[in-house]
C-alpha cells in the first residue's frame, strides 16, 4: 500500500509566501502614495490659510492696498516698528508689519521645533497684486511630484520646479 503525506507540501507554502509579499507590496506603495496625497493636501490648505490671512490683514488697513503690492520670495529680515500689543502704529507701519508677520509664517519661521522651522510651505513665493480694489493673492510652492501645467496662468513661482498655485481673487473697500 502507497502511504500518501498530509499536509502542506514546499510547493504549496512557497506559492503562499510569494502571494503574502505581493500584497505586502501593494499595500506599502499604497501608504507611499497616501502619505503624499495627504501633504500636498497639507500645503494646499496652508496656501488657503496664507492667501486668506493677508486678505483679511488687507481689509482692515483698505487706505494701504498700494503698500501691499509685490512679489515675496526672500525671508524678511527686520520690520520697522513691531505693531504688537498696546503699540500705536501709523496705516503704514500697520501694513510692513502685516507683511512681516505673513511672510514669516508662510515661510515657516514663526513655527519652530529646537532650531528646525516646522511650519510654512515648501520653498514659496507670493504674489499681492492690487488694481483699485482688486486684490489677487497668489501663493506657489514646490510640490512633490512634477506638474503637467503648459504654461504659467500667474508669472508668481512660475520658475519653480514642481510648482503648484493657489489663488484667491477679491474686492477690498
Amino acid at each position: 500500500m502507497v502511504k500518501r503525506g498530509k499536509g502542506f507540501s514546499l510547493i504549496e507554502v512557497m506559492v503562499s509566501l510569494v502571494i503574502l509579499v505581493i500584497g505586502l507590496i501593494g499595500i506599502f506603495n499604497l501608504h507611499v502614495v497616501s502619505k503624499r496625497g495627504s501633504f500636498e493636501s497639507f500645503q494646499q490648505t496652508q496656501a488657503s490659510y496664507y492667501a486668506n490671512d493677508i486678505i483679511n490683514r488687507m481689509k482692515l488697513n483698505p487706505t494701504q492696498l498700494a503698500n501691499y503690492a509685490g512679489t515675496y520670495s526672500k525671508l524678511p529680515t527686520s520690520v520697522g516698528k513691531e505693531c504688537k500689543g498696546a503699540t500705536v502704529c501709523s496705516s503704514t507701519e500697520m501694513a510692513a508689519w502685516d507683511l512681516y508677520e505673513w511672510q514669516i509664517s508662510f515661510f515657516g519661521t514663526a513655527e519652530k521645533v529646537g532650531t528646525q522651522n516646522v511650519g510654512g510651505l515648501d520653498t514659496p513665493i507670493a504674489c499681492i497684486v492690487v488694481n483699485g480694489n482688486d486684490v489677487t493673492v497668489t501663493m506657489a510652492w514646490k510640490g512633490i511630484r512634477k506638474t503637467k501645467i503648459a504654461s504659467a496662468t500667474s508669472d508668481c513661482g512660475s520658475a519653480t520646479t514642481n510648482r503648484r498655485l493657489y489663488s484667491v481673487q477679491t474686492v477690498i473697500i
